[in-house]
């Protein structure tokens, strides 16, 4: 049974508090439904108790804890300002610092990425006279919006490739159909938070060129990409027309987006985000939470990335250690601070082993849901944030072995 089922079974489970999962109607009375809820309760109950974990979450933590983000907000905005209406204010002060960080001429604020980048292919659709947009068949367009592309947009996405990994030159060069825009998910997080290297990204672009098509960034992630490419932030920017980031994916802030591009492109945005709802009354709450990820978060994204690499490492160890018939850490190396973990398990069995260890040892080391790839074949995705810095090699390897003998225990 796949965790996907059990996120589509309810994504407000990972609201439900601990204390609210109870025990009332046996196992066997319950509807597969209300069984995946309750393990997803389960599991994120174990996760929050745990005292040890490679990432703290702001999707799991408590509105107490999530408030506590705003916490010394004067130190870096002046909160004797008016408050923001419709986009001014401090809403206003974000889009010009997001537009310095990525080297554009301006940036607009977004409720949510997917409004972001549907405006924005729209935008160059009427630019260049073409609703069709080649993106990967993983990109989160495809993957998690239910068709807003085509269903709202009137876009047209076309697949440059199959293959779960970025895109090549050479397949953007001799697609078989014109494109009016091309757009990139930097990583592309459905095949393994995979980034190309600079010299693969630099000539897709080039190729997208060739085809006088527009190159747009799903950059969700990509304030996590500068340890891969070994550029600065407004230089990787630099390679597209626009660019969405998030920022609560990398940054943890409460919500929210930024579209960033020519200044002629982000007004409009700006009228076509009033047109799909996005002109909210005030957003200040999650403009600070995006300015303290800014400064708070954004400067220690490398040292996470370079530590995930060590967490990649270990596990990979302990599997080996552990006698685990086939593991795989995918990619080996990996590109940012989010990577996946393969083992030849059910998902049942996975997720029950997973949550015993963080009830029983306070150590979580498997935080997400597991996905069924195949009949006793399945994947998580392990992020490493600041409280992962806390473990060392040793510690992941001997978490690791630890996880391999309660999944053998719970599969006996």
């Amino acid at each position: 049974m796949s965790d996907k089922q059990e996120h589509g079974a309810g994504q407000a489970a990972d609201q439900v508090r601990p204390e609210q999962v109870t025990e009332e109607a046996p196992s066997e009375h319950l509807t597969e439904e209300d069984r995946l809820l309750r393990r997803r309760a389960r599991r994120i109950g174990a996760y929050r108790s745990a005292e040890r974990t490679l990432a703290r979450l702001g999707l799991y933590a408590p509105l107490r804890e999530r408030l506590a983000l705003l916490d010394g907000a004067h130190t870096f905005y002046d909160l004797d300002e008016p408050s923001d209406l419709y986009g001014n204010g401090v809403v206003a002060a974000l889009e010009e610092k997001v537009a310095g960080l990525l080297g554009k001429e301006a940036a607009a604020f977004f409720p949510t990425g997917t409004m972001a980048q549907q405006v924005a292919l729209r935008c160059w659709a009427g630019r260049t006279g073409d609703p069709t947009v080649a993106l990967h068949p993983l990109a989160h367009p495809e993957v998690h919006e239910r068709d807003a592309f085509q269903q709202v947009s009137g876009l047209r996405p076309v697949h440059v490739t199959s293959e779960p990994r970025q895109p090549t030159a050479d397949e953007i060069r001799h697609f078989e159909e014109p494109f009016g825009a091309l757009m990139l998910e930097l990583p592309l997080r459905d095949a393994g938070f995979l980034l190309p290297t600079w010299e693969e990204l630099t000539e897709v672009v080039e190729a997208a060129r060739e085809r006088d098509a527009v190159v747009h960034f799903d950059g969700a992630r990509l304030w996590e990409t500068t340890v891969h490419f070994g550029r600065p932030l407004a230089e990787i920017a630099d390679l597209a027309d626009s660019v969405y980031v998030s920022f609560y994916k990398s940054l943890q802030a409460f919500g929210g987006a930024a579209l960033a591009g020519p200044k002629s492109l982000i007004e409009e945005a700006r009228t076509w985000r009033h047109r799909y709802g996005g002109a909210v009354f005030q957003q200040f709450p999650t403009a600070l939470s995006a300015l303290a990820g800014l400064e708070h978060e954004l400067p220690r994204l490398p040292e996470y990335v370079t530590h995930a690499r060590v967490v990649a490492a270990a596990l990979r160890e302990g599997f080996a250690q552990a006698g685990v018939p086939w593991a795989r850490v995918h990619p080996e190396v990996p590109h940012t601070f989010d990577f996946q973990v393969w083992l030849p398990y059910g998902v049942d069995e996975l997720s029950e082993a997973a949550i015993r260890q963080s009830e029983e040892t306070k150590t979580a080391l498997f935080i997400s849901p597991w996905d069924e790839k195949g009949p006793g074949l399945s994947m998580t995705e392990v992020n490493v944030r600041a409280a992962a810095l806390e473990w060392t090699a040793a510690d992941v390897k001997a978490a690791a072995v630890d996880f391999v003998a309660r999944l053998r225990e719970v599969a006996a």
